[in-house]
This record gives C-alpha cells, sequence and structure tokens, in this order.
C-alpha cells in the first residue's frame, strides 16, 4: 500500500489534506490526476446505471436535511458504532475492529481462541461474527462482555473502557444561534435525499414500478478509527440507486441488480481473482434490510466491501410516510390498489471503486539487462478510466516540432483526454505516462515533417507503430472509441 501511496502524491492523484499544516487526519485531497480518475469512475458509473438504461432517472439532493429526516431513518437512535477507550492514552477505538484486530494478533486476553499460522478463513469469519456484535447486545449480556473484553489492553498496556454508543452522525447548527432548536446534521448517506423525493419524482417524470433514481454525492461519518488511505474517511462520496418495485417483485431485481454491479467491475478491468460476493448472514443484516449482498475487493490491507447491494423492503418510505404525515405509495392503475414499493438499493462509493482501479492497475516489471535493475511502473487502467488516453509528445522543445505536435493535440482533445509533455528525455517521458495510466503516446520526430508520420507506443506492450498522421484518428477511435452509432434502417424497421 505504501508504493500505491506514493505514487499517488508524486504523481497528484491524492495529496494530504491541508499539508502545509500538518494535515489533518484520513482527509484526503484529489489532484489533477486524481480528480480525472475519480471523475471518470463516476462518468462509467453514470453511464452505465442511468444513460444506457430506460428504467433509471438522476438527482442530486441537498447535503443538508431536515432534522426529521434523520428520526425518521432511525440514525438519530440507532446510527452508532461501539467504542472504547484505552485508559492510559485516552486513545479510542471501535470496539468490534479492535477485538478482531487482538485476535488475529494473538493477544486475546481470556478468549479461547486465536489465529495462528496464517489462518485466514477463521479470520474471516471472526470478523464477521464480531462486526455483527451490536452495542445493545454487549450491554445486555454482562458476561459476553467480559468474555469478549476481559483482559484486553491497549497498545500501551492500558486498561480499557467497557463499550459504549457513539453516533456517527456530524452535528452542526443551521442559522446564527447555536441551541437544540438550530441542530441540523450532515447528511451520513445520500438514500434518504432519494426517499424524501420519491412522489415528486414519480409526478415530475411519470414513472411507475418498476424504475429507481441515481445519485452521486458527499456523505460524512464521524468514524471513530478510520484509515487505510482513501478507503474509510469520515468525508466521502457515494454513488449510490434506490430502485423502487412491486414487494413481489423485489428478489428478481436484487439479483439482477447485483449482477450488473458485479459485472460492471469486471468490464472495467478488475482482476476476477480479486473480486467475491459475499451474503450477509441474519445476524450481520441493518434492521431496514432482508438481503444483502456485499462485493468486496481483496485490497493490500485484506478483504473489504466495495459496493453493497440490499433490499431495503418498504421500511423507509414507510418511515417518512410515518413522520412525515404524506402518503407515499404508490396506486397501480391495473389492480386499483395502493401499495408501497419495495426498494433495492445497490450504493457503492466513489473513493473506494477510485482506490480499488488504482491497486488493481499497480504493476511493476524488471526490465533490466546484464543483472542491473531497472523497474519500470505502469498502471494498467481500462482506457475510459485512464486520466489521460492520450500523451503528445514532441521529440524534442524546437518550434518546427512543437507547432505540428499542438496541431495533433488540439484536434485529438477534441474527442478524447490528451496530455502534452515536451520536457525530459523520450525515454523518461515514456515511462511518466506509464505511471499514469495513460494507454498511448504519439511522438512527433524530425522524420514526421518529411513523411508525415507519427509514432504511437502502447503502454502496457511497449510496442510501438509508425502511422500517416492522416490515420491516426481512426486508429484511436477503433482502441478507445467512441465509434459512431451507425444506425440503419434495418436496425429500425427490420
Amino acid at each position: 500500500m505504501d508504493k500505491i501511496v506514493s505514487l499517488c502524491k508524486r504523481r497528484g492523484f491524492v495529496f494530504q489534506s491541508s499539508e502545509i499544516y500538518g494535515g489533518l487526519g484520513s482527509c484526503w485531497d484529489y489532484g489533477p490526476l486524481g480528480v480525472l480518475l475519480k471523475n471518470n469512475v463516476k462518468q462509467a458509473w453514470w453511464k452505465s446505471v442511468v444513460q444506457e438504461r430506460r428504467d433509471m432517472v438522476g438527482q442530486d439532493s441537498a447535503i443538508l436535511m431536515h432534522p426529521r429526516t434523520w428520526e425518521a431513518s432511525g440514525h438519530i437512535a440507532t446510527f452508532h458504532d461501539p467504542l472504547v477507550d484505552d485508559k492510559k492514552t485516552n486513545e479510542r477505538f471501535r470496539a468490534d475492529h479492535f477485538l478482531a484486530e487482538v485476535v488475529a494478533e494473538g493477544r486475546a486476553g481470556n478468549m479461547p481462541k486465536t489465529v495462528k499460522g496464517g489462518n485466514k478463513e477463521f479470520l474471516d469469519e471472526l470478523i464477521r461474527t464480531v462486526e455483527a456484535l451490536t452495542i445493545e447486545g454487549l450491554l445486555k449480556d454482562k458476561e459476553k462482555t467480559e468474555w469478549a473484553f476481559g483482559g484486553l489492553q491497549g497498545a500501551s498496556g492500558g486498561e480499557l473502557t467497557q463499550p459504549r454508543n457513539f453516533n456517527l452522525m456530524f452535528k452542526t447548527f443551521m442559522g446564527p444561534v447555536e441551541d437544540t432548536a438550530a441542530v441540523i446534521y450532515m447528511r451520513p448517506e445520500t438514500a434518504q435525499g432519494i426517499f424524501v423525493n420519491f412522489k415528486n419524482v414519480v409526478n415530475a417524470t411519470r414513472r411507475k414500478p418498476p424504475f429507481g433514481i441515481a445519485q452521486i454525492g458527499k456523505s460524512f461519518r464521524n468514524e471513530i478509527t478510520p484509515g487505510n488511505f482513501t478507503f474509510r474517511t469520515r468525508e466521502f462520496e457515494q454513488m449510490e440507486i434506490e430502485y423502487f418495485c412491486p414487494p413481489d417483485q423485489a428478489p428478481k431485481f436484487f439479483d439482477e441488480w447485483g449482477e450488473a454491479r458485479w459485472n460492471w467491475y469486471l468490464n472495467l478491468g478488475i482482476d476476477a481473482d480479486k473480486l467475491r460476493r459475499r451474503f450477509q448472514e441474519a445476524a450481520e443484516l441493518a434492521h431496514y434490510s432482508a438481503a444483502c449482498c456485499d462485493i468486496e475487493y481483496r485490497f493490500p490491507f485484506g478483504w473489504s466491501e466495495l459496493e453493497g447491494c440490499a433490499n431495503r423492503t418498504d421500511y423507509d418510505l414507510k418511515q417518512h410516510a410515518e413522520f412525515s404525515g404524506k402518503d407515499l405509495t404508490f396506486f397501480d392503475e391495473e389492480s386499483k390498489t395502493h401499495y408501497t414499493p419495495y426498494v433495492i438499493e445497490p450504493s457503492a462509493g466513489a473513493d473506494r471503486a477510485t482506490l480499488a482501479f488504482l491497486v488493481d492497475a499497480y504493476h511493476e516489471e524488471d526490465l533490466g539487462k546484464d543483472g542491473k535493475e531497472d523497474i519500470r511502473v505502469v498502471l494498467r487502467l481500462h482506457h475510459s478510466l485512464a486520466p489521460y488516453q492520450v500523451a503528445v509528445l514532441p521529440l524534442s522543445r524546437k518550434p518546427e516540432l512543437g507547432g505540428p505536435a499542438q496541431q495533433i493535440l488540439d484536434r485529438l482533445s477534441r474527442k478524447w483526454r490528451v496530455d502534452y509533455d515536451e520536457t525530459a528525455s523520450i525515454g523518461k517521458r515514456y515511462r511518466r505516462q506509464d505511471e499514469i495510466g495513460t494507454p498511448f503516446c504519439l511522438t512527433v520526430d524530425f522524420d514526421s515533417l518529411n513523411d508525415k508520420q507519427v509514432t504511437i507506443r502502447e503502454r502496457d506492450s511497449m510496442s510501438q507503430v509508425r502511422l500517416p498522421i492522416s490515420e491516426v484518428e481512426a486508429w484511436l477511435t477503433e482502441r478507445l472509441g467512441p465509434k459512431a452509432a451507425d444506425l440503419t434502417e434495418s436496425d429500425v424497421f427490420g
């Protein structure tokens, strides 16, 4: 993971937030290349779930919502993580994660089992079991609490407090007066903004179930122990879908969306051996969920969730109907009945997905000869995600090459994301483009002035081809798209 973090800073993917002031823990800024990559991930998601489907629409709801929203959703009452303190250092830990960690490391106090010899299956099962513990359950069962935490110590050797609830929502105040009447929350998820607009969208778009609403937006959770670079942060961006359907069709759409989201990652180049699906057990399910399937990726720090697909039943719409006093049912014209739709929710993190694509694309190759090491770092990003799809590289900075190179840059930039670099040797510039994931480098050299041809180098194989300038655009279109639709009469009318 250290190599990924180093690359991200060196090449401008991700910077520590407020770095000149010493940084702010687990807060990150996306640099010039990072914002391109992340935007490409979001655009690929939107294209897949909205643009290419007939049953989806989009929206962008406010970060600040009426406080009653969070009462109805259950976040004020139940959106907690278990917290323990090290009495010696005052460090705070998420109790379930801490417990799994100490068991894995074999320092589990009076617990009967520890992980030895890399027993990964046992560790995975243990973590799932521990994460399913609720603070309410622990506090009700004193014996279980003592079994779980008795004798445990923090890294300092200090005694730990008993676990207690910690609400994860960020609280602030609306208006000039800081009193209880002005309390408002930074949204911990984008989903509720969709639920409260269900009737608005139905009326405005004349949609009827099954249909879905997609949204990309920032959310905020006051995580006890954020970490693993951009994977778990207090400010993050979600890509969420709420798909409304008749209750009896929910199992079908749960399966269909789970498959569609799984294939999205594979189609964008994620290694299938590093991806898995895991159905949550009953004890793990959220209180509103009838079923949930997690798509997990094997990061350098272990298997972790990329996306969850949940059957949220009719919980959310019924809760908001009760708390608002508004009718959020749907009237079916055919059956002449009102019903509350069930909701299938594929929920992904834009930051986690971006990190997964980065990690998966990172490769090192030793190109050294005669015993000399020469490591080439290459990001094998899918061409639709790469920050730049083409780099135009004049062999030298002389004006006679720069002029034609700039003309090519201007032309290609109409269709693709194109970088331009005329600094340093051509070999170093190739290596830089390899590190940032650019699929093709186009070099204008002195021969180009005579034969009107350029050299195109492919990132992964490093193979090169010489092409007339007049053929470059067609050659790149064949490999990068977008290709013309070529719609014919027979396509439409048969």
